[in-house]
């Protein structure tokens, strides 16, 4: 199924149905000139009953290792009635899709990839992702000190409208899923870095800010923490652990 075709369907279904840690978790590495340097957010919105997103998915995958890269992969629900329910899939990352359509003004389809909240791709060409990341220039508007149950943001510019604190919990190990029914039937198909927890923290509007964390619900789970414009905006900070 095309790119266009699923947008269009999904936009006629979803219509019709309305740090790498430094010194004790803190994440502030600084480049020539004072620049914050952390990793590019990348996030790939797909689903398991796309016939069009294992090559996305395979890049994502190939990326998920590198340490200047914060890959972070949603399955979304709305194909969930080609025959096959997405086994990651849930609402709120199709509500976070949403937003990003809305503040990028794109299109809502599978797969789609989101750099820094900034540009989006398609993301079956790896040429164009890593090119996409190039272009990409990360944001470091607050620092941001993670530790196991406390989130500490900085002082910093925040948005006049603030700007939202994200907790995520994502599985860097390899999930295979074996497809049984859906356009990707009979397929295994290999997931990486696949999200398994969204939270909204609270607010931040430039004034330092804390946050008490839970421990993840997997101890395998990695942490990361992004600050971002509201309604689907740009990544002001990120961090993992």
């Amino acid at each position: 199924m095309t790119r266009t075709t699923m947008r269009k369907m999904a936009w006629a279904s979803l219509s019709a149905g309305m740090a790498l840690a430094v010194a004790v978790g803190a994440f502030a590495l600084s480049a020539p000139g004072g620049t914050a340097q952390r990793p590019v957010v990348l996030e790939l919105f797909q689903s398991q009953g796309c016939s069009s997103c294992p090559p996305a998915n395979a890049n994502l995958n190939a990326i998920a290792d590198r340490p200047d890269v914060l890959a972070l992969s949603f399955g979304v629900t709305y194909w969930d009635q080609l025959g096959w329910k997405d086994t990651f899939a849930k609402p709120a990352y199709t509500d976070r899709q949403k937003a990003y359509a809305r503040g990028l003004g794109a299109q809502l389809g599978t797969p789609q990839m989101v750099v820094e909240g900034r540009e989006d791709l398609i993301g079956t060409n790896a040429r164009d992702v890593e090119l996409a990341l190039r272009r990409a220039r990360p944001a470091m508007d607050a620092t941001i000190a993670l530790s196991r149950g406390r989130v500490e943001i900085g002082a910093g510019q925040a948005p006049k409208a603030g700007a939202d604190v994200w907790l995520v919990r994502y599985d860097p190990r390899v999930q295979q899923v074996a497809i049984q029914r859906g356009e990707n039937n009979g397929k295994t198909l290999p997931h990486r870095d696949v999200v398994r927890e969204l939270t909204r923290l609270g607010g931040w509007t430039g004034s330092p800010k804390a946050f008490s964390t839970m421990a993840p619900s997997d101890p395998a789970l990695r942490t990361a923490v992004l600050v971002q414009a509201k309604d689907g905006g740009p990544i002001l900070a990120a961090a993992r652990l």
